[in-house]
């Protein structure tokens, strides 16, 4: 049995600076894992099991870990606080050498919950009338009328089988737009009111010119699809959209910062860059998109409601087997335990009833938890939440002494831009980001060396 040295481990605390309330609980915690190491020895023999410190393995705090993961009344912030024990537990009180490169990132940030609004989960959104975006959270209530107007809008766009966010988008604009007009009868909504509030957004809002024209898109398709009535906003003019180069790494820079992520964020921003994918369509990667023997991966559902194929990087071949490896694991412990369902939208979930248990639909990149859906109580485990690899590229640009603002989809930009300097057409580079014009994938031809023409400046002429 492991007998810490308690007085060496509230030392370790304070160090820490960990607060005094808070000082209890982690020896709770690491109470809880040793206890849960006693009871996984009586399941071994002696010879095979090693009771002391040393015995100790990285499977132990991952079993334990999943253990935890089972108990859905747990908080993020409370499992966050029981990561940070056993991390101070491991690396600095019993100096286990392999304790520092155990993956505690993707335990700490996949453990974060998905809005109730996620893409994940919004299709079941069970109440339309206030859109899960930021006017849910304004003061002036709707009307009944207005409410029954945005019920009849959610359930056309559903209809038409319009992208979640999309209707998120639409839903949050057309609210606002009936708060801004709220002493407005529905049927006397017209052009001038649409009109008035374009202008309101352009002149006192400030708001950018894509803004104004998703705005616009909105009501245009509030008065066509559901008021149906034409909508005419003669006399307002979209402000000139601004053409931005986009921000692209150089080779030596990718290097530089992929060098400094591992684990399974190093995995990801390596997809993102090795295939030009966009943030969500790594994220929401299934187990079955990763076809290894064609060598390609299939992104379903993307941006148009489109699926494409992209070329499966053979840098993370093998990371992508022993990520397999991992989810079928973990999938099969939650079976066992009586969980082990994974989010399917409507259709596909009525359709095949079944195939929420099945490995293939399982997140390649699960969350470290399983969370609760507030609508009907099915306990899931969805994929990692996108704001965790977002933090850890930014935080890897910094390491690696980056001048250049880096996002992710910094690394989109690069594939393409690398692509186009690697002599690839252009056509090519189109199918494989997914554009649906080739306009859009001429931008990156404005970051190349040579764009078009062979120019040298003047100042290296003389």
């Amino acid at each position: 049995m492991i007998h810490p040295n308690w007085d060496n481990f509230q030392a370790i605390l304070l160090k820490n600076n960990v607060p005094q309330n808070q000082k209890h609980y982690y020896v709770k915690h690491i109470e809880e894992f040793l206890r849960f190491m006693q009871d996984s020895s009586l399941e071994m023999s002696g010879d095979d099991y090693d009771t002391g410190i040393n015995g100790i393995k990285a499977t132990n705090v991952s079993h334990f870990l999943q253990k935890i993961d089972r108990k859905t009344d747990l908080s993020s912030w409370q499992f966050r606080q029981l990561l940070h024990a056993l991390k101070l537990f491991l690396i600095s009180l019993c100096h286990l050498s392999w304790a520092k490169e155990f993956d505690w990132g993707y335990w700490q940030d996949a453990a974060k919950k998905l809005a109730d609004n996620h893409a994940t989960v919004a299709r079941d959104y069970t109440n339309p009338a206030q859109p899960p975006c930021t006017a849910q959270a304004s003061p002036k209530p709707l009307s009944a009328p207005h409410k029954a107007l945005m019920d009849r809008l959610i359930y056309v766009l559903r209809a038409g089988n319009y992208a979640i966010r999309t209707e998120q988008t639409y839903a949050d604009w057309v609210y606002r737009f009936l708060q801004f007009h709220a002493a407005v009868d529905v049927d006397n909504l017209g052009d001038e009111h649409a009109k008035h509030y374009l202008e309101y957004l352009a002149v006192e809002r400030h708001v950018a010119s894509s803004t104004q024209a998703v705005v616009l898109n909105s009501l245009v398709f509030l008065f066509r699809n559901v008021l149906n009535r034409e909508l005419d906003v003669k006399g307002f003019k979209l402000a000139s959209k601004a053409r931005k180069v986009p921000v692209v790494l150089t080779t030596d820079e990718i290097r530089a910062l992929l060098g400094q992520m591992s684990g399974l964020y190093g995995l990801l921003a390596g997809l993102q860059y090795g295939t030009g994918m966009r943030l969500m369509e790594v994220i929401r990667l299934r187990v079955q998109d990763i076809d290894v023997g064609y060598q390609q991966i299939v992104i379903r559902n993307a941006k148009g409601n489109k699926d494409r194929l992209v070329p499966l990087p053979k840098r993370y071949q093998q990371q992508l087997i022993e990520q397999i490896a991992f989810v079928k694991q973990q999938h099969e412990i939650d079976l066992k335990h009586g969980n082990g369902e994974v989010y399917l939208p409507d259709a596909l979930s009525r359709k095949l009833p079944n195939a929420a248990k099945e490995l293939r639909w399982q997140y390649l990149f699960p969350a470290s938890r399983h969370s609760v859906d507030p609508r009907n109580g099915a306990v899931r485990r969805h994929h990692i939440h996108e704001s965790s690899l977002q933090k850890k590229i930014k935080q890897a640009a910094t390491d690696a002494h980056l001048i250049k603002r880096v996002s992710s989809h910094t690394l989109r930009h690069s594939f393409a831009t690398h692509l186009l300097e690697n002599g690839y057409d252009i056509r090519t580079v189109q199918e494989l980001l997914g554009h649906a014009d080739v306009s859009t994938t001429m931008i990156y031809t404005h970051v190349l060396n040579k764009p078009g023409l062979s120019v040298r400046s003047p100042a290296d002429l003389i």
